[in-house]
């Protein structure tokens, strides 16, 4: 979001960022062309960080030896654990007259949030103002499609996480149908129930959490056709995939030397990103293992101990700039763990990727980048040296992985705009309008049986029974009149 935020003030707008007492990421003391706003809130840097190293833990060495049951556990354990977090940083701001009043003054035109923490569309409503969401994606896309009224049909748009694609066969479009199911059932009893009661008692009167989300008036979905597949979407949803990705900028002058040391073979580009920060000792001697039989250097984002098995082809780094090091032209691979903003950087400079997946949506990120035939993708916990090192060798010695990666590449130039500007236009116009309610659907408006037409189809299909009563009814009478005065003549005679 920082990108659009410093276009608006470019643009001669006044950002305020609320900003958390705790926060993992934020850091109101950095410097900065817009003014933070800190907030006070219940929960401590130690917590958040055991939670986030509980998470990670969970996903990358449990998750592929439990059962499904016990994984659903976990997980509704992990987002209970969540949704109480979230409501503690929302009681530092609804709850707080110090910041509502200053909100208040400030007068603000509109409010700019991720929902990935609930509130925002709560908080907006008690100011009065319009709201703009960013957001990549909700589990199951529940928010887009229960709050948004966003159409999916589980024919061909696969559940968000699925790990499906839009080509599904009928055991998947089955699985689909029931994923979406299952999954719009848990959020249901684990976390709107919850949003619910909050948002009731902080305005004094039944609120449904989810239809008050539903009155975003733009939605801003950092997706795109190079990276997503086709579905329907609405006025008010737009694609904005790709906000943060930029020109390459030259590289420091160390790093410099070591990529043009690489001679014609090229680099490979290597990052889990910026939440794993190392590995087991096993799984890193694996890893780099694979790397030292390849031809290429590579360039390692790591900061765990020193692999064993390390080859002088590879260098650790604590921090790479990876947008730099994907625009340059000997990089000839992209492995990745399938962050968003990772797998838009290496669409945008056209790099073939290899996917190591860990936790959230990266799992779902390279099953569409693998579809797409941009990548190979590799099991983070059965992966071996050989898969990964054949892997490498197959996304840069087979031509149709780059000519597919260029392909992407081209899609997401070819736009009428970037993708920064269009994210900016649409909150400017939304400034510009009061809000945006011209372009909210009137489905938001309907029942969940008028919305599918249930009652037109009940009331069709009692015309069509009573037609055929009536038509059966006709021609019994007529059979025995006509019949009966045979048979009655019959007799006389």
């Amino acid at each position: 979001m920082k990108p659009v935020l410093e276009t608006l003030v470019d643009r001669g707008h006044q950002v305020t960022v609320l900003i958390p007492s705790t926060s993992l990421f934020m850091n109101s003391s950095e410097p900065s062309r817009f003014q933070y706003e800190p907030f006070n809130v219940s929960v401590t840097q130690d917590f958040l960080e055991r939670f986030v190293e509980e998470f990670l833990h969970f996903n990358m060495y449990e998750m592929d030896f439990i059962n499904p049951v016990q994984i659903y556990m976990k997980f509704i354990d992990l987002m209970k654990q969540n949704m109480q977090t979230t409501l503690k940083f929302l009681d530092g701001v609804v709850k707080s007259e110090r910041i509502m009043k200053k909100l208040r003054e400030a007068k603000y035109d509109l409010l700019f949030a991720d929902p990935i923490y609930a509130g925002s569309d709560l908080t907006a409503d008690m100011l009065g103002i319009p709201i703009v969401y960013s957001l990549r994606f909700s589990m199951v896309n529940n928010w887009e499609r229960m709050c948004g009224q966003l159409p999916a049909p589980p024919s061909f748009v696969p559940g968000a996480m699925s790990k499906l694609t839009d080509k599904m066969d009928f055991s998947e479009r089955l699985w689909n149908a029931l994923f979406y199911a299952f999954n719009d059932f848990v959020l249901e009893q684990v976390m709107w129930k919850e949003v619910d009661k909050y948002y009731s008692d902080i305005r004094g009167t039944p609120t449904s959490a989810c239809k008050m989300m539903g009155n975003a008036d733009i939605w801003l979905l950092r997706t795109y056709w190079d990276f997503d597949f086709p579905r329907p979407f609405l006025p008010n949803f737009k694609f904005v995939g790709g906000i943060h990705c930029r020109p390459a900028k030259p590289l420091p002058e160390k790093i410099e030397r070591f990529v043009q040391s690489s001679g014609d073979a090229g680099i490979v580009v290597f990052s889990l990103g910026s939440m794993v920060r190392n590995l087991t000792t096993e799984k890193a001697n694996t890893i780099a293992s694979a790397l030292s039989q390849i031809p290429q250097k590579v360039l390692w984002r790591y900061s765990g101990k020193k692999p064993d098995t390390l080859g002088s082809n590879t260098k650790l780094y604590d921090w790479i700039p990876q947008n730099d090091l994907l625009g340059h032209p000997k990089t000839r691979a992209f492995i990745t763990h399938g962050g968003a903003n990772g797998v838009f950087e290496a669409i945008y400079h056209g790099i073939p990727m290899v996917g190591i997946p860990t936790f959230a949506d990266q799992p779902d990120n390279m099953v569409h980048m693998a579809a797409k035939g941009a990548a190979v993708n590799v099991d983070f916990n059965f992966m071996t040296t050989e898969a990964l090192r054949d892997a490498i060798n197959t996304v840069i010695n087979d031509k149709s992985y780059k000519e597919n990666a260029m392909h992407l590449s081209r899609i997401h130039h070819d736009r009428p705009m970037s993708p920064r500007d269009e994210a900016v236009f649409w909150i400017e116009f939304t400034m510009r309008n009061k809000g945006a309610k011209h372009l909210r659907v009137q489905a938001h408006e309907l029942t969940w049986y008028q919305y599918h037409s249930l009652d037109v189809l009940s009331f069709l299909l009692t015309v069509a029974l009573l037609f055929i009563v009536i038509l059966i009814k006709i021609c019994s009478l007529c059979f025995k009149r006509c019949c009966g005065s045979k048979t009655t003549k019959t007799k006389a005679e």
